[in-house]
Order: C-alpha cells, then structure tokens, then sequence
C-alpha cells in the first residue's frame, strides 16, 4: 500500500485542529449519552516498552475528552485501540490472536470502532496483511502521528470505511494534547524521539525514525507543569537518552538537561531510560553523582558479554569497556544499583560467547535484568545472517543465564536488608488492600502495610525481607 505524506502544520496549529475534531466528537457522544442513557466506551492496551505506554496515556487522554469512558474488559467496549509493539514476534501474534476474536466481536456490536497503531504498523507487510484478513479493522495509523486519532476517528465516522495514515517519516512534534497519566504522582516525559544506532538486531529505528531532541525549553515547561499538578517523580523517556541534544539547533548535552531538570522546584525524583553504553560520558556520571534528585539506579543494556557477538550487534563498544564503564559508574556511586537488557542465541554465538556473558552477569551484579530469547526480525541485518542458533540451544542457555542471574539479584536485594530507605507509595497490592507497594531509589520494589492515603507520599520504611525480586518493608512512624 501507499503511505502517506502528509504535509504537517506547525505544532499549535496542529494542536488547535485536533482540539476541534475532540469538540466535534464530544459534542456526538453528549448526545448519544442524552438518548440512550449510555456513556460510549473505549478499552486500551499498550503492548512494550514504556514509550509506548506513555503514548497510550496520550490516546487515553484524548479519547476521555471526546466523552469515552474507560473500560477494562473489551467486550464492554465501542472503541478498542492496541497501541502495537514489534520488537518481538510474540507481541506481533499477541496483536493478531487478538485480531481474530475481535472479527467475531464485531459481527455481534457492528458499530464498535478497532483501532491499531504503534511500532507494528510501520511495516508494510503488516499494512498487506490487515488489509487482507482482518478487514473489520477501522483505523490504522502509526508511530509519527499518534496526535492525529481524533482527526482519524471523524473521518472514519464520516466516510464510513477504514481509514490508513501511515507516515513515512516524522513531520511536527505535537505534545499539548490531553492526558491520562496511570500515576497521579509519577509521570513520564519524553524528551526524544527515534534511533540513529541500528544494532543489527533492532526493527526500532525503521519504525520511529531517526532521532530527534525535543528542546529543553519544551521539556522544563512540560516537568513544571507536571509538578504543579501534583507529580513528585519523573521518568525521562528516549531510546538512547545519552544521544539527547546533538540535532538541536543549540545543541545541549544529557547531562545539562538533567542538571537543569534537577533544579526544578516540587521535583523530589528523576529517573531516565535508556542509556546506550557507547554514548554514557563521564559528564552524565558526574552529573548522576552531583545532582540529587536524581536516583541512583542506572538502566545499562549490555545485550552480550561477547565482543565478537557486539560487534556483529553493531553495538559500539566491548566486553571490556562496558565493564570498565561498569566500574567508573560504581566508584563514582557507591550504593547504585544497576539493570539491563540480555539478549540469548544471537546468531552466531557459542557457548565460550555465552560463557561471557554470565561472566558479564557475574561481575556487573544487576538488581534488574530483562531477559530475552533472539527474535527474528524481517528487515533487520541480523534476520539473514548465517549460524542461527537451534531453538533447543538457546532455551537451554536461557535457563541457565536465569540459574545465574536469579542468585545474584537475591544477593543485590539482600544488601538492602536492616536498611532504612524512603518509598514512593504508588499503589494498593493487588492482592491485599491493606499492603502498599512502591520502589525505592535503587529501583527496588517494596510491598509494607500502610493506609491509601499514603499514596502519593514518600514513606520511610526499614527493609525487613527479602523475596528476591521485590522486599518486604515496615514503616518507620514518626520521621
């Protein structure tokens, strides 16, 4: 299919246009609501990275001004939106198995609306592929103009046939519209967008575009705001956060902005994802060290503890100077903790390969890893290479990697054991009203009894337990 090549207007117009097409939808469901006594109904789901969840909290945000409630089951819904991811082929069958139930949904409620967007759509073999089997979706458009869906849902409501607007390229960054935020007192910022790495394993930069850096102005403003309206802690989002500011016209470095976001008064934390290793310059870990607000856990994908598996991931850097990289960041913190990204049966790897990357596990001592089987992914160098790793291999070295990495993030989370920490109560538990969860600095999940009107607050409490992959806490009354 043809994608299209929207000629964008500025960001405030732009803004003002959607606004519109909000009005104009609101203005229908006010009326449906009047006739039938019934609010109409989206249901959202977010599949991937945290990109993509704050992206959803836009969509939500959106969809909730223009009258749409939200509903947690599906089959309760008048709009459904997956906000897609392609990273791995299991979320590209999650979207599909999904796909194929809805079909028979919408025989039942014909007037439902399917609406798909995200990483997923920026390939046109997916594009083929909707277009062919799953004719009863609605709306597709992709990663560059999510700010678009109202303008999207007017015209499908007014044309009656699906509507495709898949952008070839990024055009004008619209960020004032409305907002969900999940957390009332934590929200994410993103301060970039794209990829100019291409490790040769990755579909993101083909799916996002290149990079590029919102300016800081934009982003003060935007933390400011978000502070008055009650957020205490902030995630600063990119997928390389280390590269923020080289394509601005006066360009800045990361750990400028991250200086100037630490001043930010009402601010209490900041945290960021994700940093490449090839880009973390000793300026960001100084300015980690010196800039308080700032929590000391640093999320460090190192992907292979081989260098010849690195350099056929074209990820810029060794076994050796991520280690050293390693060791600069622990001596200039002592008490930070570290997590990161593993990747199993890269084709091509050995078992003395994988033999250093448990060695990489062994040294590096993370609080957090996330853990993953080689995905193929079309369109990407590393789908055609030679020596791919039979499955039965790399699920036996997947389970080993686990046997060793298990033990070591017990051992991280043991240290913190007798201590006392403050905690960002975030929510009930789920399965225990009068529990309260909640992560410490260190990115260290905490579960300890406490009212829900601590929500919101940060809470000191003495880690009591260990239970490896989060703790168990008591509440320090009176601090």
């Amino acid at each position: 299919m043809e994608r299209q090549r929207t000629v964008a207007m500025p960001a405030q117009e732009e803004q003002a246009r959607q606004m519109e097409f909000i009005r104009q939808i609101r203005q229908e469901n006010d009326k449906y609501f009047a006739e039938t006594g019934k609010q109409k109904k989206f249901y959202s789901l977010a599949m991937g990275c945290q990109m993509n969840a704050h992206d959803s909290e836009k969509l939500e945000g959106m969809l909730d001004e223009m009258g749409y409630q939200r509903t947690e089951e599906e089959t309760e819904a008048d709009f459904i939106i997956y906000n897609t991811c392609c990273v791995r082929e299991n979320a590209e069958l999650k979207v599909y198995g999904k796909l194929g139930w809805l079909k028979h949904y919408k025989k039942d409620n014909p007037d439902a609306v399917v609406a798909l967007c995200g990483c997923m759509m920026q390939q046109d073999t997916v594009l083929q592929t909707i277009q062919k089997k799953y004719r009863h979706v609605d709306l597709v458009f992709g990663t560059f103009n999510l700010y678009k869906l109202p303008e999207l849902m007017q015209t499908r409501q007014e044309s009656g046939t699906p509507v495709f607007d898949i952008w070839q390229e990024h055009q004008e960054v619209v960020e004032d519209l409305p907002s969900i935020r999940h957390f009332p007192y934590k929200a994410s910022v993103n301060i970039m967008y794209g990829c100019n790495n291409f490790c040769s394993y990755c579909i993101v930069p083909y799916v996002r575009g290149r990079e590029r850096s919102r300016t800081p102005e934009d982003i003060l403003a935007e933390i400011k705001k978000l502070v008055a309206d009650g957020v205490k802690e902030i995630v600063l989002l990119g997928q390389n956060v280390n590269s923020y500011g080289k394509n601005l016209e006066t360009p800045i470095s990361f750990a400028e902005l991250l200086r100037k976001v630490n001043e930010i008064e009402g601010l209490e934390r900041i945290r960021f994802m994700t940093s490449h290793p090839k880009d973390m310059s000793d300026e960001l870990i100084c300015a980690m060290k010196e800039c308080d607000k700032v929590c000391k856990n640093l999320h460090l994908p190192f992907q292979s503890g081989s260098s010849e598996i690195l350099r056929r991931m074209n990820r810029h850097y060794t076994k050796e100077s991520y280690l050293e990289l390693v060791r600069k960041v622990r001596e200039a913190m002592p008490g930070i903790t570290l997590s990161t990204d593993i990747i199993v049966g890269f084709p091509g790897e050995t078992e003395e390969d994988f033999q250093e990357t448990l060695d990489v596990i062994r040294q590096a001592r993370y609080v957090t890893a996330f853990t993953f089987i080689y995905s193929k992914r079309t369109g990407t160098p590393a789908a055609t290479m030679e020596n791919q790793v039979p499955e039965d291999v790399v699920k036996d070295r997947f389970d080993r990697m686990l046997q060793v990495l298990n033990p070591i993030v017990h051992d991280v989370v043991q240290e913190q054991v007798g201590k006392t920490v403050w905690v960002l109560a975030e929510e009930t538990s789920k399965h225990n009203a009068c529990i309260l969860t909640g992560r410490t600095e260190q990115n260290i999940l905490v579960h300890f009894a406490g009212e829900k009107d601590l929500i919101g607050q940060m809470v000191p409490v003495k880690i009591t337990e260990n239970k490896t992959f989060y703790a168990i806490a008591e509440r320090i009354i009176g601090e």
